[in-house]
Protein backbone atom coordinates (compact mmCIF):
# COMPACT_ATOMS: atom_id res chain seq x y z
CA UNK A 1 0.00 0.00 0.00
CA UNK A 2 1.55 3.27 -1.10
CA UNK A 3 -1.03 5.58 0.56
CA UNK A 4 -0.97 7.83 -2.49
CA UNK A 5 2.74 8.55 -2.15
CA UNK A 6 5.15 8.66 -5.10
CA UNK A 7 7.10 5.53 -5.90
CA UNK A 8 10.12 5.10 -3.67
CA UNK A 9 8.67 7.20 -0.83
CA UNK A 10 7.39 5.30 2.16
CA UNK A 11 5.12 6.41 4.96
CA UNK A 12 8.03 6.01 7.37
CA UNK A 13 10.13 8.45 5.30
CA UNK A 14 7.32 11.01 5.35
CA UNK A 15 6.96 10.62 9.12
CA UNK A 16 10.74 10.90 9.57
CA UNK A 17 10.56 14.32 7.94
CA UNK A 18 7.25 15.63 9.30
CA UNK A 19 7.68 14.70 12.98
CA UNK A 20 10.94 16.69 13.50
CA UNK A 21 9.52 19.60 11.50
CA UNK A 22 6.41 19.62 13.71
CA UNK A 23 8.49 19.48 16.90
CA UNK A 24 10.76 22.34 15.79
CA UNK A 25 7.73 24.42 14.76
CA UNK A 26 6.06 23.98 18.16
CA UNK A 27 9.29 24.79 20.01
CA UNK A 28 9.90 27.92 17.92
CA UNK A 29 6.38 29.14 18.58
CA UNK A 30 6.74 28.50 22.32
CA UNK A 31 10.12 30.27 22.59
CA UNK A 32 8.86 33.91 22.75
CA UNK A 33 6.54 33.07 25.66
CA UNK A 34 9.31 31.29 27.57
CA UNK A 35 11.76 34.11 26.87
CA UNK A 36 9.22 36.71 28.04
CA UNK A 37 9.02 35.03 31.44
CA UNK A 38 12.81 35.05 31.75
CA UNK A 39 13.15 38.72 30.74
CA UNK A 40 10.18 40.12 32.64
CA UNK A 41 12.29 42.44 34.83
CA UNK A 42 14.92 43.35 32.23
CA UNK A 43 15.25 47.15 31.81
CA UNK A 44 16.29 46.93 28.14
CA UNK A 45 13.23 44.85 27.23
CA UNK A 46 11.03 47.31 29.17
CA UNK A 47 12.49 50.22 27.22
CA UNK A 48 11.91 48.39 23.93
CA UNK A 49 8.31 47.74 24.97
CA UNK A 50 7.76 51.47 25.40
CA UNK A 51 9.63 52.73 22.33
CA UNK A 52 9.09 50.06 19.68
CA UNK A 53 5.40 50.74 18.93
CA UNK A 54 6.15 54.39 18.16
CA UNK A 55 9.23 53.46 16.11
CA UNK A 56 7.32 50.89 14.09
CA UNK A 57 4.53 53.38 13.36
CA UNK A 58 7.04 56.02 12.21
CA UNK A 59 8.68 53.52 9.85
CA UNK A 60 5.29 52.49 8.44
CA UNK A 61 4.23 56.10 7.87
CA UNK A 62 7.51 57.01 6.13
CA UNK A 63 7.33 53.85 4.01
CA UNK A 64 3.73 54.54 2.99
CA UNK A 65 4.36 58.16 2.08
CA UNK A 66 7.57 57.33 0.18
CA UNK A 67 5.71 54.66 -1.77
CA UNK A 68 2.98 57.10 -2.79
CA UNK A 69 5.16 59.77 -4.39
CA UNK A 70 4.55 58.45 -7.92
CA UNK A 71 0.90 57.41 -7.51
CA UNK A 72 -1.73 59.86 -8.77
CA UNK A 73 -3.35 61.41 -5.71
CA UNK A 74 -1.28 59.18 -3.43
CA UNK A 75 0.41 61.94 -1.46
CA UNK A 76 -2.85 63.82 -1.00
CA UNK A 77 -4.61 60.64 0.19
CA UNK A 78 -1.71 59.89 2.55
CA UNK A 79 -1.80 63.42 3.92
CA UNK A 80 -5.55 63.40 4.49
CA UNK A 81 -5.43 59.96 6.12
CA UNK A 82 -2.48 61.01 8.28
CA UNK A 83 -4.31 64.12 9.43
CA UNK A 84 -7.41 62.04 10.18
CA UNK A 85 -5.30 59.59 12.17
CA UNK A 86 -3.79 62.40 14.21
CA UNK A 87 -7.21 63.94 14.73
CA UNK A 88 -8.73 60.64 15.88
CA UNK A 89 -5.85 60.06 18.26
CA UNK A 90 -6.05 63.58 19.70
CA UNK A 91 -9.80 63.14 20.17
CA UNK A 92 -10.00 59.61 21.65
CA UNK A 93 -6.41 58.68 22.67
CA UNK A 94 -6.93 55.08 21.48
CA UNK A 95 -4.18 53.70 19.27
CA UNK A 96 -6.38 50.97 17.80
CA UNK A 97 -9.10 53.41 16.78
CA UNK A 98 -6.54 55.83 15.34
CA UNK A 99 -4.78 53.16 13.29
CA UNK A 100 -7.95 51.49 12.02
CA UNK A 101 -9.69 54.78 11.29
CA UNK A 102 -6.71 56.24 9.46
CA UNK A 103 -6.20 53.04 7.48
CA UNK A 104 -9.88 52.91 6.51
CA UNK A 105 -9.83 56.54 5.35
CA UNK A 106 -6.61 55.95 3.40
CA UNK A 107 -8.04 52.86 1.69
CA UNK A 108 -11.24 54.68 0.74
CA UNK A 109 -9.30 57.61 -0.69
CA UNK A 110 -6.82 55.48 -2.61
CA UNK A 111 -9.55 53.28 -4.09
CA UNK A 112 -11.87 56.17 -4.89
CA UNK A 113 -11.55 58.03 -8.17
CA UNK A 114 -9.26 60.58 -6.61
Amino acid sequence: MNAGLPEGVSLATVAAVLVPVAIVTVLLRQFPYSAKKLMRNNRFVGTLGLTMPVGVMVVLVVYTIAGQTQAPGGLLASGIAGAATLGLHAWRRQAGLSILGGTAIYMVLVNAVF
